[in-house]
């Protein structure tokens, strides 16, 4: 867990206001009882996740695909090839739809932008993480490897039966 208490609350703001902010049936799912708290978040989001990256096309038509992310700094980390169509459509594009999604048990949607990590400090750390985690650095997997870190705009976390996932993963509740 990398997050600062600054980074906690902003994401804290983030999923508070997403949550405000979104459908009347959106909020009938994601209710209080089953919304996931920043903190707690952190908490339940180590190592690598599976993540749904949605991009667009050209022709405004939207392209899903898979792959690894990290969440660190209270965000998104996720990489691609520079010659993958994701990595096209994120250079021209960089709005994107990224969700993770564990059964029924967890799951945060989220919406933004990917920012393309550029070298420095932060990306530093990223990819320190990343090497650690791998046991190679991910710079090594190709000749044009790209990390994003995705600028979250909205988000909301949700977890169908929350007080029993979060004692099962051994995190305690930040709220009642």
């Amino acid at each position: 867990m990398l997050e600062t208490p600054a980074e906690i609350a902003s994401l804290q703001r983030l999923l508070d206001a997403s949550h405000a902010r979104a459908t009347g049936h959106l909020r009938s799912i994601i209710n209080d009882e089953r919304s996931l708290a920043a903190e707690e978040l952190v908490q339940l989001l180590p190592g690598m996740k599976v993540l749904a990256a949605a991009t667009v096309t050209s022709r405004g038509e939207p392209r899903i695909s898979a792959l690894d992310g990290h969440f660190l700094h209270g965000t998104w980390t996720f990489s691609t090839d520079g010659s993958s169509a994701k990595a096209r459509h994120l250079e021209r594009r960089p709005a994107v739809s990224v969700a993770h999604i564990d059964g029924e048990e967890l799951a945060l949607f989220s919406h933004g932008s990917a920012e393309l990590m550029r070298p420095g400090p932060e990306r530093d750390e990223v990819e320190a993480h990343w090497t650690a985690h791998y046991g190679s650095n991910p710079f090594s997997w190709g000749d044009d490897i790209r990390m994003y870190r995705l600028r979250m705009t909205w988000a909301v976390a949700y977890a169908f039966q929350r007080d029993e996932l979060l004692r099962a993963r051994g995190v305690a509740p930040t709220r009642p």
